[in-house]
């Protein structure tokens, strides 16, 4: 995924580790999180898109695998290749590595769902929102 957008970079403080001093799975999941809605916004769904258009997005299955652990200090940087786009359904992953080492950190595999807010059941994404998702998909193939 070395190809794939930056979706999201930070550190780890003090305050996202646990008692053993590296980051807590409360912590990893923020960050991922954080990674996501950089992501939508790159699909064009922006909080704006989302709100004009009675959509929003609902988390239903998430796969977290732990390889290393970061520590307080530690600088991460995550990306994100979507995986498919199609119908009501959103797959994506993100990679989080250290950012200074390379080194595989987290990953976590992500399926979402796109509702009517409105009528509160699961809709098709948007044509534009799914084209900009294949051309997403070729230009990180690349």
């Amino acid at each position: 995924m070395d190809q794939a957008p930056i979706t999201h970079r930070g550190c780890v403080y003090p305050r996202d580790c646990d008692h053993m001093d590296h980051l807590n799975v409360a912590s990893y999941v923020e960050k991922f999180d954080q990674a996501t809605w950089n992501f939508f916004a790159d699909l064009g769904l922006t909080a704006a898109y989302l709100r004009d258009n009675g959509i929003g997005l609902a988390a239903v299955e998430q796969n977290i695998t732990y390889q290393r652990e970061l520590r307080p200090g530690d600088v991460l940087t995550v990306r994100t290749q979507l995986v498919e786009l199609a119908g009501k359904k959103i797959r994506f992953r993100h990679e989080m590595t250290n950012g200074v080492t390379g080194e595989a950190a987290a990953a976590i595999d992500q399926l979402a769902l796109c509702i009517d807010t409105e009528l509160r059941k699961s809709r098709p994404f948007p044509d534009d929102i799914v084209a900009m998702g294949q051309s997403f998909m070729k230009e990180t193939a690349q």
